[in-house]
């Protein structure tokens, strides 16, 4: 950097006489702001007077063999150091800031401080137990090192202040820096580490918005529509107009639900009092071709088992009449008066007396 001493420039020697003798105005650069002009006259250094207009006839213009610019407001300046840590693939890099202005213009001109850094390394550099206040951390410990380092600094500026000639130096700060590999690192963590956090706060979000609209629709199309009409999101005469017309499905879906849950049973009862009828016909045929029948006996069991309705009890009674009155196989004779007293005839099955039992 150039500072303080911004340019330096030689000088021609002006000939003529003494009252004919001026300095041509470009020879002598431009002054920037805050800085001012330091001639070499002879040995010596003299500097321009601030304020002044320049004068091409003044005699340390004309008398100079060089000019010095020289920056006079004060200024920010750090220097850098290396320091070791643990490992020795890995160091710290300390930067130390220090303010600076130039008190006399003429000892920096004469010492040619082109760059004011080069006296300020040479102080971080002279101290000699800096190292230690960093050599046994690792590079991941850098926020110890820069406690200790501070520390040390601090104590070592008290003690052995920073000077440079013809300016006032101050020790401002020293901060602590990793090596460029772990700072990479460390930003590559927290750009991995930021990414995922956004990832999970997207699917918190999307699981929140997905639990709401979850418990919006457990609520009813209502519900939906009304919430949709409020956002502005669904037209009220649409939503009314959906309505109705699911109203009208639904009415008509539950009526021929209905229709056909009746044509159902109907059928179905059909047919269970067709299979009782057919089961009472088999029922009476296979008794037809036995000699003896007890019908009012069948008639109770049958009335107990099917006997649920009162047209399949009909069928069943109408059945049976007509049964009785015509008897498959041989007819019998009919009962007399004794068999009406409780005893029938050789023929009807039942003996008289007991002089019957022999032949």
């Amino acid at each position: 950097m150039n500072y303080p001493v911004i340019a330096e420039h030689i000088l021609a020697t002006v000939q003529g006489t003494w009252w004919s003798r001026r300095r041509q105005r470009d020879d002598v650069p431009q002054l920037p702001p805050g800085a001012v002009y330091v001639f070499r006259v002879g040995g010596n250094y003299r500097t321009f007077p601030e304020g002044m207009v320049f004068d091409p006839a003044h005699p340390d213009v004309l008398d100079a063999s060089s000019v010095s610019l020289v920056d006079t407001r004060a200024r920010l300046v750090e220097v850098e150091r290396t320091l070791p840590s643990v490992s020795e693939a890995d160091n710290f890099t300390v930067r130390a800031s220090f303010t600076c202005q130039v008190t006399d213009p003429t000892v920096i001109a004469r010492q040619g401080i082109i760059d004011v850094t080069v006296p300020l390394r040479a102080y971080l550099m002279g101290d000699g137990d800096l190292p230690r206040a960093s050599a046994g951390h690792r590079v991941e410990e850098v926020n110890a090192v820069r406690t200790e380092v501070s520390h040390r600094m601090t104590a070592y500026s008290a003690i052995v202040p920073p000077r440079v000639a013809g300016m006032s130096v101050e020790f401002v700060s020293a901060e602590v820096h990793a090596s460029d590999d772990l700072r990479d690192w460390e930003q590559k963590l927290r750009d991995e580490r930021r990414s995922w956090e956004l990832q999970r706060g997207q699917r918190d979000f999307e699981t929140q918005d997905a639990l709401r609209i979850a418990e919006l629709l457990s609520q009813g199309s209502d519900h939906v529509d009304a919430f949709g009409i409020a956002r502005k999101e669904i037209d009220v005469t649409e939503a009314a107009a959906r309505i109705h017309r699911s109203t009208e499905g639904e009415s008509a879906r539950r009526h021929a639900a209905q229709t056909s849950d009746r044509a159902h049973a109907q059928a179905r009862e059909t047919a269970e009092a067709q299979m009782r009828r057919d089961m009472l016909l088999t029922l009476l045929r296979q008794m037809g071709g036995s000699e003896y029948v007890d019908y009012h006996q069948v008639l109770e069991q049958v009335l107990r088992e099917t006997g649920r309705g009162g047209q399949a009890v009909a069928g069943i009674g109408a059945t049976v009449d007509s049964a009785r009155m015509v008897e498959p196989g041989p007819a019998g004779p009919r009962l007399t008066e004794a068999a009406r007293d409780g005893s029938r005839g050789p023929q009807g099955g039942y003996v008289r007396d007991e002089d019957d039992l022999i032949d």
